[in-house]
């Protein structure tokens, strides 16, 4: 779940307690959570934002600096008791390995479209097993993608779980994982897993007539990103 918008380089402690009592929603259900700060929050206020969190027990906090910090999440990681998730915002295991050297992650999340496929994706996850690390891949994307995370998955001592974007709010009005696809029973979610995929190739059939009537006149996608008050860039 999402922490918080976009905050302040200093912001009143206050503006983090709705984050806390989400949390607590979510935990009171007998649900655990993963609490993604989305390199949002600077340092000043993450630190306060973990400390918050840490009496409620959430299962990681994702992305609490930007990676660019590498510093800053390791001084955070020795400072409060929670497993780290990182790694979507890393692009080949030379990003990823000084975060495994300084044993600041817990939990890696690389990205398959970004690493370069599932050969490279396969040996970050052999990386991360020699330093102790759970793979969690990153996956807001659609069909493909995830099919090809979950080759991987499958053959992976140290996988953990595995993000998928079916019904996220990112896809309100657009398409899902399900629409492009033929066998969508393939998604099919019950306690919390889907069955191996057993097709042929990645186990999910295109509909590629679908495919290419969305490609007509489509408009390039922009990822959404935050500004400041004054004009400034707080994430994209």
């Amino acid at each position: 779940m999402n922490a918080t918008e976009d905050l302040g380089w200093l912001d009143s402690p206050s503006v983090l307690n709705s984050t806390v009592e989400r949390l607590k929603t979510v935990k009171a259900l007998g649900i655990d959570a993963g609490i993604d700060f989305h390199g949002r929050v600077h340092k000043a206020m993450a630190l306060q934002l973990a400390q918050k969190l840490l009496p409620h027990e959430p299962l990681f906090i994702e992305e609490p600096l930007l990676s660019e910090h590498p510093e800053g999440i390791t001084l955070l990681s020795q400072q409060v008791a929670i497993p780290i998730a990182l790694g979507e915002r890393l692009y080949s295991r030379w990003d990823i390995k000084p975060f495994l050297e300084n044993a600041s992650v817990s939990i890696l999340q690389p990205d398959i479209c970004h690493v370069g496929g599932i050969s490279e994706l396969r040996r970050i996850a052999t990386m991360a097993e020699a330093y102790d690390v759970a793979i969690a891949p990153h996956c807001p994307l659609g069909p493909i993608a995830l099919a090809a995370n979950l080759q991987v998955d499958a053959v992976t001592s140290n996988f953990a779980i595995q993000e998928m974007s079916l019904g996220i709010h990112y896809n309100a009005g657009s398409a899902d994982i399900e629409t492009y696809i033929e066998n969508p029973e393939v998604w099919k979610i019950v306690d919390g897993l889907i069955n191996l995929m057993d097709g042929p190739g990645l186990g999910i059939d295109i509909d590629e007539e679908k495919v290419r009537a969305a490609s007509v006149n489509a408009k390039a996608w922009r990822s959404p990103s935050f500004q400041g008050p004054g004009g400034e860039w707080r994430e994209w």
